[in-house]
């Protein structure tokens, strides 16, 4: 078999990421306790903001932690105080400091497709914090390079190809995001695999592209081994 380049996603692809932000929101949504607006109406105020401020800001569990800092002064319907914010702040925390839980199987199948092929992974977020995920994960061992940047887009994938030795055709993103993972790099030239997710960050979804050829849809990590 001829090596290819995978280029892999990271949260939520191989370890547990959105669930800790989502468990902050809850608690967000309780200290909040609106009179009449629900936690979907809530949500979708809040991502609002998140969308707004990643262009300026960019990801990350200290930027989350801001964002519902903001959301919190503009929806509370009693007076604010330090103390709250210094709480959705210190939430925000221990979301980076949570331990790394790795998917399953994910060791294992990293283990197999390192001896066959070259893998990058490929991650978007706050370098810093992204990067410590790496180390904690004990997964770097298993990759010939990492790449961190701000954002995933088509122009993104094909200055990495133009960067490399490897054919689009030979080259393949592995992740769990429509919007970031898969979508631009079938509009580069890649293929791409989708790992779905059920706790996938609302901001990540969007509309697969359709009759897309090189697209494959597996249902965990694992089943990379069929593939490649």
């Amino acid at each position: 078999m001829p090596e290819l380049w995978l280029l892999i996603d990271a949260d939520d692809t191989l370890w547990e990421n959105n669930i800790y932000f989502e468990s902050a929101f809850d608690e967000f949504v309780n200290l909040l306790n609106h009179s009449h607006l629900s936690k979907s109406q809530i949500r979708k105020i809040f991502d609002g903001i998140e969308s707004v401020n990643i262009k300026t800001h960019g990801y990350g569990a200290e930027n989350f932690g801001r964002n519902m800092q903001q959301c919190y002064r503009h929806l509370v319907e009693r007076e604010w105080n330090e103390e709250n914010l210094n709480a959705l702040m210190a939430t925000a925390h221990r979301i980076r400091e949570h331990p790394i839980e790795l998917l399953k199987g994910v060791e294992r199948t990293l283990a197999y497709l390192a001896e066959f092929h070259h893998l990058t992974l490929y991650s978007k977020g706050q370098p810093k914090e992204q990067n410590d995920k790496i180390e904690r994960s004990e997964l770097k061992q298993y990759f010939q390079s990492c790449h961190i940047v701000e954002e995933k887009g088509v122009n993104g994938y094909r200055d990495l190809l133009a960067k490399s030795v490897h054919s689009p055709e030979k080259t393949w993103m592995i992740g769990n995001s429509p919007k970031s993972d898969i979508n631009p790099a079938l509009k580069a030239g890649l293929g791409a695999v989708l790992i779905p997710h059920q706790n996938t960050w609302s901001l990540e979804h969007e509309p697969l592209l359709q009759k897309a050829e090189r697209l494959h849809i597996v249902h965990s990590f694992e089943e990379l081994r069929l593939l490649f």
